[in-house]
């Protein structure tokens, strides 16, 4: 890495969210940063001021991931900002849910452009032009591991995401680079909120704290009002997904469990 006085970054999809909070923890560290946006300039624009106002150095440059000419001149006019990346940080991505028996193949197609071939587009310009001993990191998804309906587009353009960084990462071997993929479990952005409710999302994460706590008691007492205010027909649906891994048992614990606190 460079010197931390002229460490620079590109981050994608930072007008806001994770990637926005990103490009903000990165300019506190010292890191200039490019803050790349697909759409609107003006939540990009907002993110350059609070890193310009906090004593950074920040620049906003529009660019669809998708598109190949788009992502070369996002890194052309990084570099010409503020010389090679000493990070990128992928996270721009869409996530429209839609079950598989829609065959909605212009949707899978719009999800697939922008969350694999966009992280294939930004992973080849990084692979040219990020400094040695450099950073490179993409966002995947815990979602990966549960198979939820509705998402089977999304996760298969993360699981590709995946299997790209494993694949950059052997073949930057001997420079010092670092690839990884980091799949944040539920955080509440506005690409996780669009389309559900307060009660689906709640249904959600309380079923989360049941497979990672595998009900211990610490948990079912912490939870016990969430399982209370919680649509059951919902509830069950989240568990009746969970694959063959959460078992029969298990769902019928979680049953008993909802209907014992809505007695």
């Amino acid at each position: 890495m460079t010197n931390s006085a002229t460490k620079n970054a590109i981050v994608t999809g930072a007008s806001g969210g994770i990637g926005g909070s990103i490009a903000k923890r990165l300019a506190k560290d010292g890191f200039s940063v490019v803050v790349n946006y697909a759409g609107k300039p003006a939540p990009a624009q907002a993110v350059v001021a609070d890193l310009e106002a906090a004593g950074g150095r920040a620049i906003a440059v529009q660019a669809d991931v998708a598109n190949s000419e788009d992502v070369e001149r996002l890194f052309k006019e990084s570099m010409d900002a503020f010389g090679g990346p000493d990070v990128v940080v992928h996270c721009a991505g869409i996530m429209p849910l839609f079950p598989i028996a829609s065959g909605d193949v212009a949707a899978f197609d719009k999800v697939i452009a922008t969350n694999l071939r966009g992280t294939f587009l930004v992973f080849a310009q990084a692979a040219q032009h990020v400094l040695d001993g450099g950073r490179i990191m993409a966002f995947s998804s815990s979602v990966l591991a549960k198979s939820f309906p509705t998402y089977g587009a999304y996760i298969a353009s993360k699981a590709g995401v995946e299997g790209l960084v494993h694949v950059l990462a052997n073949e930057l071997r001997g420079r010092n680079i670092t690839v990884n993929a980091v799949a944040p479990g539920q955080v509440r952005t506005d690409l996780f909120l669009k389309g559900k409710s307060d009660a689906l999302i709640d249904c959600w994460l309380t079923a989360v704290l049941r497979i990672n706590s595998d009900f211990t008691e610490e948990t079912e007492g912490r939870s016990s009002d969430e399982i209370r205010n919680c649509d059951h027909g919902s509830f069950e649906r989240f568990w009746s997904i969970n694959g063959p891994g959460a078992g029969q048992s298990r769902a019928h614990r979680v049953r008993e469990h909802a209907r014992h606190h809505r007695a």
